[in-house]
């Protein structure tokens, strides 16, 4: 009987078996991305049996053995998730669309577009790398939807660009937070020149109370999270790639030659009625140049400048991995050469601006066991820059300054040029090559590392997170300089109306190069998160909760610079029948920037998404792709404060006390502010609607509005109170600011034959309004801020200007000091018939931050041979024209060209500007809307022809794919900005456009 039971259960198990083995077939497919590419290197396993596990060639074939009515798991290079079922075709198409990709949140949050309730945008690699940039910082003019970036100008390593997400919400800090792969780095944002954009795989906007409410109290304005590229499964790459640029100063400013500027400065005399400074005969020297030593004529601009400067950057790479460990390993050099002209005047150094970095990165993704995941991600830093003379000597600024007519660049003699009118170290040219140079050093460390385990041991879906990072950044300056002797002659006597040089005076005196070196700032972070999370599927019900704890310590150079944060809370995603999804966030924070008794705060927020696309009544249609709308508010709390340390009373020196003086005493001490008391914590109560949808096979569109209320800022309550008080009164949490506005994002991806056409475009509108600031009473409420926008511009309102003394006589009187003909007349406001500071109204909009922010691009390729082109502006945006440039020949400061040909004379009444003067006018320089000039501007930010040479060629070089390109960078501004461009205006470094050259290779 025994033996009879043995054979039963051996035909039964060989049955089974046979079943089993039927039942299994090879399931092959190919994995594109949405523009039809093929992507290598994907992860594809089957759900509820992560072992099994197939990768992605080049080509993006994969071959599985699956069972039918399993579930595919697709993952990419960039963490995108599709999920396939596994039906009677066992050959499949598998299309990572929009929404697979992957919204990253940070913290190790794993959402697609269809799970995501929270606003965000991405902008990919293939996009940012068109700038060809040296940091990642200046990549993303007009990229990506709802981010607000603006260049600056200047020498290399000084370009930050500035950013802003939804505009100005607050009358306090509206900076962003800037992550990286999710992990904060340092709080000065120099992680935005030191990465750059080749080791960037996607930049993400947080935009929303659900997207940015796990980041705590510096989430409050929005996130920006850059997320780096991380290996690959199964497969190896090694790419190059090499940009040589010609760089171009453009919109220098054109300032006066000598002989206007003579003439100039005379009318400026006479008008303030005193004598020339120059006579006929000096004139004519000067307009004829035949006396250039006694009477120069110098361009400063030219003299120190040259036209061109270059740079160049190479980065190779190396990409890949197995199904237990991933690597990226990057190596990037980047040099430039600037503008400065006679640089090797000198046989023992330069005195050239010039930059050059080299960065490293590592990312490691490691398996340690099948629930067992490490990431370790460090990257190393050198820079080195260098510049002519000391960076005190303000070489720009003199620029600007300094007359064409002031002194010869070198003497008769050989000295250099100078005089006693502008003293030591004015001399631009002197600067550049007698001066020496000084030199910085900046060394940097971004490490951190992370464990992941797999708890499905204790309970299924159970896992627990813990990571670390450290940075360490130092900057160090080196001074090597010299003094130098100059002189110039002066005018012994007249000779036929020409000069004739007498004795030469000097000043300064020749020295040997000497220096020193200094620490100029150094920073450090240490960051620490822990997170246990548990994620499940009941049925149509999916489920994941986190418990999070993230600490994170400042330390930067100087007194009171040593910050701590700390976030813990509860965040909770929900998820029925893959249609209807929500987020519940609960985040407690705190600052030890904040007063001791309230420095933890709570802050709940909530996300919610309906994925229409995936209802049964959205099927049978050939239109619409997937569509979702989203809806998510929140209140959120924010350590921006007024001042450190504003929980304390302050006292200062009491110099208005003369008894003790008498007794030999000190001056005695003062009450100065008056504490806080009753503080609490600026609040951000944001309300957000959103619609994501793909349309046609093609388009892509995102459309948000949003709202925000900032109640309990920080203002000063001195604005009501009386002067008697006696003290400075206390900040207290009484300002509210409304804001409001909304986002555009369209984008295009079509395929005809050979053809590919791409076509794209975002648009920002914000607008905000100050509610309350405990603003000062006012005669007329129309000169208060309250009910404006933040940093509105309030100013008279320019009429024209005086003709003559009658007409000043029977003009309503001015009261900013005496006017003369050719000064502002201004409006009378108020109808009081005086003119002062009452009739002061709002005009224009902030000079900080745009209100509208858009961009387009369009792209096409034939057969590997392409043209892609992106345009970028601003609107709603005002400049105020400031300094020497519109404000001339004060302090013995020249004249540019364009003020000369558009000042008041009584020939010219309607002039742009002013009557010339030598004074500081007063009634001039009070801010009117002849001082603002509209600020906004159209860029092409970047256009490019390339080929990517065909397949058929590169395969007998064992090279994958190549690419030659040239790309121009700033080409072209359209604007209403006389001379100087929009984003470079008086007093900076002027702006520049470049022409590149480049290849890329991969192997």
């Amino acid at each position: 009987m025994k033996k009879y039971k043995i054979l039963a259960l051996a035909i039964f198990a060989c049955v089974t078996l046979s079943g089993w083995a039927q039942s299994e077939e090879s399931v092959t497919g190919r994995v594109l991305d949405k523009k039809g590419r093929p992507i290598a290197g994907a992860l594809v396993s089957i759900e509820g049996n992560p072992l099994v596990k197939a990768t992605t060639d080049k080509n993006g074939l994969f071959d599985i053995i699956a069972v039918k009515g399993n579930r595919l798991i697709v993952q990419t290079g960039n963490d995108a998730i599709k999920k396939v079922n596994v039906e009677n075709n066992l050959n499949l198409t598998i299309v990572v669309d929009y929404s697979s990709e992957k919204v990253n949140y940070g913290f190790g949050l794993q959402q697609t577009h269809v799970e995501s309730t929270g606003a965000v945008s991405t902008v990919y690699a293939e996009d940012i790398e068109k700038s060809s940039a040296f940091s990642i910082g200046n990549s993303l003019y007009g990229n990506v939807l709802g981010l607000t970036t603006m260049q600056s100008s200047g020498v290399v390593w000084e370009q930050m660009p500035s950013m802003y997400i939804r505009g100005l919400k607050t009358l306090n800090n509206n900076g962003i937070l800037l992550v990286v792969d999710g992990l904060e780095r340092d709080n000065n944002w120099q992680v935005l020149k030191y990465i750059t954009p080749e080791e960037v795989e996607s930049v993400s906007v947080l935009r929303d109370a659900a997207a940015v409410a796990l980041y705590g109290y510096k989430g409050v304005n929005g996130v920006v999270n850059i997320v780096t590229k991380r290996g690959k499964y199964n497969t190896r790459e090694i790419n190059f790639s090499y940009d040589h640029a010609f760089n171009y100063m453009i919109r220098k400013p054109e300032m006066a030659d000598a002989y206007t500027y003579a003439s100039a400065l005379n009318e400026a005399l006479m008008n303030d009625g005193k004598q020339v400074r120059y006579s006929q005969d000096e004139l004519n020297v000067f307009k004829n140049g035949t006396s250039p030593y006694l009477y120069p004529n110098v361009d400063w601009w030219k003299e120190v400048f040259r036209d061109r400067g270059a740079s160049d950057i190479a980065t190779l790479s190396f990409r890949g991995g197995s199904t237990k460990m991933r690597y990226y390993t990057m190596m990037n050099l980047q040099n430039n050469r600037g503008f400065i002209k006679n640089f090797d005047a000198n046989d023992d150094y330069s005195t050239q601006e010039k930059y050059s970095k080299a960065n490293f990165r590592t990312n490691l993704d490691i398996d340690l066991s099948p629930r067992t995941k490490m990431q370790a991600n460090i990257v190393g830093i050198l820079n080195e820059f260098s510049r002519p003379g000391m960076g005190s000597d303000n070489l720009i600024s003199k620029l600007y300054s300094l007359p064409s007519a002031a002194f010869p660049i070198r003497t008769e003699s050989g000295l250099w040029g100078g005089n006693t009118t502008w003293g030591e170290n004015w001399n631009p040219v002197a600067l550049t090559e007698g001066r020496a140079y000084s030199k910085g050093h900046t060394r940097g460390l971004y490490a951190d590392m992370s464990l992941r385990q797999d708890l499905s041991s204790l309970t299924k879906g159970l896992g627990v997170s813990v990571r670390m990072g450290y940075d360490n950044l130092a900057s160090y300056w080196e001074n090597h300089t010299k003094g130098y002797k100059y002189g110039m002659a002066s005018v012994a006597s007249w000779n036929n109306g020409l000069p004739v040089a007498g004795e030469e005076t000097t000043g300064g005196k020749d020295t040997e190069m000497s220096g020193d070196s200094k620490l100029d700032w150094q920073y450090r972070a240490f960051n620490f998160q822990l997170n246990v999370d548990w994620q499940r599927q009941f049925g149509a019900h999916s489920l994941y909760s986190m418990l999070l704890y993230a600490y994170k310590y400042d330390n930067a150079k100087g007194i009171n610079n040593t910050f701590y944060h700390q976030n813990a809370g509860w965040y909770t995603h929900y998820g029925f029948k893959n249609r209807y999804f929500a987020d519940f966030t609960l985040m407690a924070s705190a600052s030890n920037l904040l007063a001791p008794d309230h420095r933890w705060n709570v802050s709940p927020t909530v996300g919610l998404a309906w994925v229409l696309s995936n209802e049964k009544f959205m099927q049978n249609q050939s239109v619409v792709d997937f569509l979702k709308l989203r809806a998510s508010f929140g209140m959120l709390n924010t350590d921006n404060i007024p001042t450190n340390g504003y929980w304390n009373e302050t006292v200062g020196g009491g110099s208005g006390y003369p008894i003790n003086n008498n007794f030999g005493g000190d001056s005695g001490w003062q009450e100065g502010r008056l504490a806080s008391v009753n503080g609490t914590t600026e609040k951000a109560y944001k309300y957000n609607v959103g619609v994501d949808a793909t349309l046609f096979k093609g388009l892509i569109l995102t459309v948000d509005g949003f709202y925000e209320r900032r109640s309990d800022i920080w203002v000063s309550s001195a604005g009501q109170n009386s002067a008697v008080l006696g003290a400075t009164s206390p900040y207290v949490n009484a300002g509210i600011v409304d804001s409001k506005g909304m986002e555009i994002g369209a984008n295009y991806n079509k395929k005809i034959g050979d053809v590919k056409l791409n076509l794209g475009g975002t648009f920002t509108y914000n607008r905000s309004k100050i509610i309350e600031m405990l603003e000062e009473p006012a005669a007329y409420d129309y000169t208060r801020s309250t009910g404006h926008p933040v940093g509105q511009i309030f100013g008279l309102q320019a009429s024209g200007y005086f003709v003559d003394q009658a007409d000043i006589n029977n003009s309503l009187p001015q009261q900013f000091g005496p006017v003369k003909a050719g000064d502002i007349k201004y409006k009378d406001m108020n109808g009081d018939n005086v003119i002062n500071s009452d009739d002061r109204v709002a005009m224009g909009y902030n000079s900080t931050c745009p209100e509208t922010y858009y961009s387009f691009n369009f792209g096409l390729e034939w057969r590997g041979l392409g043209f892609s082109a992106q345009f970028q502006g601003v609107g709603n945006y005002t400049a105020i024209l400031s300094g020497t440039y519109y404000h001339p020949l004060v302090g013995n400061s020249t004249i540019s060209n364009y003020v000369y040909q558009n000042h008041w004379t009584p020939e010219s009444p309607s002039a742009r500007f002013p009557r010339l003067t030598t004074e500081t006018i007063e009634n001039n320089q009070q801010t009117s809307s002849l001082w603002l000039a509209d600020r906004s501007f159209l860029k092409l930010r970047n256009c490019e022809v390339y080929y990517k040479l065909p397949a058929s060629w590169l395969s007998k070089f064992w090279m994958k794919n190549a690419k030659v390109y040239v790309r121009g960078v700033d080409l072209l501004c359209f604007d209403s900005i006389e001379q100087l461009d929009p984003e470079a205006m008086s007093g900076s470094y002027p702006a520049t456009r470049s022409v590149h050259v480049g290849l890329s290779v991969g192997f």
